[in-house]
């Protein structure tokens, strides 16, 4: 039995890099769908967004001169060609997947409703939610905050390069020690970056569990959704 009967799961489009150093790897995506066919066929509900830091990040490109809202765009349309790129790898392991997008780009993708995505799911499809919020100033940490909410998800599962959430960044500092589970009010006032303030702070206030979790180890989704005990708990 499956710890969760409806997930939002959050994936890094600079995890979809792998071993590349820009957009992506095909055997990293290829990883990635028979993960979530291993939780499809457990019986679990998965809506999904993705990051598009793989292709182009607005934030970064604002630095570099860009309009701050055309390069928020471009982003959206970043996490739109991760989500087509996932959801062919889907479909050739065996799984229907459905695209939906924040702005109308028929036929690329379904314009997205709460109601289209839940049917969908409901059906067996794995929904696939691109283009962030559909505005700029947003990241997609919002955007999966903002999605799992609305699909009713009991659960948002942010698949990361580290396997949890840590006093600071284990990358960087070797001293750093890893929380099991963790309060939203905590993350907060410890100014860790989970996710951005405006996503953390919409998933405390509507009672969104996430945890945060290394999706790039093979077999560590399934262990997630089984209860083994994997990842950080961040709880209201």
């Amino acid at each position: 039995m499956a710890r969760f009967k409806r997930i939002l799961l959050k994936l890094s489009g600079e995890s979809l890099m792998g071993e590349k150093k820009y957009g992506i790897d095909e055997k990293r995506l290829g990883e990635y769908a028979q993960q979530i066919k291993e939780i499809h066929d457990m019986g679990v509900q998965i809506g999904i967004v993705i990051g598009g830091g793989n292709i182009f990040r607005g934030l970064s490109g604002a630095s570099k001169g860009f309009d701050r809202v055309k390069g928020d765009q471009m982003g959206m349309l970043a996490t739109v060609i991760n989500s087509l790129g996932l959801s062919s790898a889907l479909v050739a392991a065996g799984v229907k997947a459905r695209v939906l997008t924040a702005i109308r780009m028929e036929p690329i993708g379904e314009f997205y409703t709460k109601w289209k995505a839940i049917e969908a799911m409901e059906n067996g499809e794995i929904v696939i939610m691109s283009g962030g919020t559909g505005n700029p100033f947003f990241t997609t940490d919002t955007g999966s905050s903002l999605r799992g909410i609305e699909i009713e998800a009991e659960v948002m599962l942010k698949g990361t390069r580290v396997d949890g959430i840590y006093t600071a960044d284990p990358e960087k500092d070797p001293t750093a020690t890893k929380f099991d589970e963790i309060t939203y009010d905590e993350v907060l006032a410890r100014g860790l970056k989970v996710m951005d303030l405006t996503a953390t702070c919409m998933c405390k206030e509507n009672n969104l569990p996430i945890i945060v979790f290394d999706m790039d180890t093979v077999g560590n989704l399934k262990k997630v959704l089984s209860d083994e005990n994997i990842g950080t708990l961040v709880h209201p």
